[in-house]
């Protein structure tokens, strides 16, 4: 069960990071924010797996994995890009909510492209989980155009194809520590990812790029978390399918309430406490399922 500890610690340090940069959207735009979770988080994952490499041996990287990480380090920046159009067409509560649609996703696209098992109670637990965090997004969904609604579920998808990517890369290694793994493919991953956003920022939007750097210290901060959190995702899609650590990580959902309940003192509708629930419900079956 340490992919579940991994899962925890993954979605509580991406709400960090999440923290850390939401401040540099304003300042430097939204391509500028999110190229600083790769381009700063780089050297810390290369600096981790460097002092690792003085203990364990690092994996050969063979073609398969090489393909399965660039599909995932593509899919996840246009996931991104749909996210952020939804963002700015859609309010941001249904937008949450169909960028949660993920876990559904990547269940199905782990089935086809890892041979995965689809089982029913499975499936029934992610979509639990699923529905839950619709219900308890507060979304006016009547208010919800279709365009941003396909460009939400697009997004949702290709998250759920990344996620994939990285699993496949993970599974192509040779048999090896976990951790280690998942060093050495977020250290791949984020360098084709910061190489890309590079070149679109020399080529597109400079002033970003003079924004990034001007903002250094908190874009440090924002990449060190990020590649700390990436890390934990990575050792969860090393030990278990993709789609478990994604369902678990729902809980986040439920825990984003409590604390705007407690702390904000805002008032959680009926159908909210509904969502939550579901989303308990579907995640202790998929622990259920995923221990047996």
């Amino acid at each position: 069960m340490i992919w579940v500890a991994a899962t925890l610690i993954a979605a509580l340090a991406q709400t960090a990071r999440n923290a850390a940069q939401s401040g540099l959207t304003a300042r430097i735009g939204t391509i500028g924010a999110t190229s600083v979770r790769f381009i700063f988080g780089l050297p810390f994952a290369a600096l981790a797996l460097l002092c690792l490499s003085a203990f364990a041996d690092l994996p050969p990287i063979a073609l398969r994995a090489l393909a399965f990480t660039a599909l995932g380090a593509v899919a996840q920046i246009a996931a991104t890009a749909f996210m952020l159009l939804t963002m700015r067409g859609q309010s941001f509560g249904i937008a949450t909510a169909l960028m949660k649609t993920e876990p559904v996703t990547l269940a199905i696209i782990g089935a086809v492209v890892l041979a995965e098992p689809l089982g029913p109670a499975r499936m029934t637990a992610i979509a639990m989980a699923t529905l839950g965090v619709v219900l308890s997004s507060g979304a006016r969904w009547s208010r919800a155009g279709l365009r941003p609604v396909l460009t939400g579920l697009v997004a949702g998808a290709l998250f759920g194809l990344s996620a994939v990517g990285f699993r496949g890369a993970l599974l192509s290694l040779p048999p090896g520590g976990y951790v280690v793994h998942a060093l050495t493919i977020l250290v791949l991953t984020l360098a084709l990812q910061s190489a890309a956003m590079l070149v679109w920022l020399i080529m597109v939007d400079r002033a970003a790029l003079r924004g990034i750097v001007a903002e250094w210290r908190v874009s440090l901060s924002a990449g060190a978390l990020g590649a700390f959190a990436s890390l934990f995702w990575f050792i969860g899609f090393a030990l278990t399918p993709a789609a478990n650590v994604r369902t678990l990580a729902l809980v986040e959902v439920v825990f984003a309430q409590i604390v705007s309940g407690r702390v904000f003192r805002e008032r959680t509708s009926k159908r909210q406490l509904a969502g939550m629930a579901l989303i308990v419900a579907g995640v202790g079956l998929l622990l259920a399922v995923a221990t047996t």
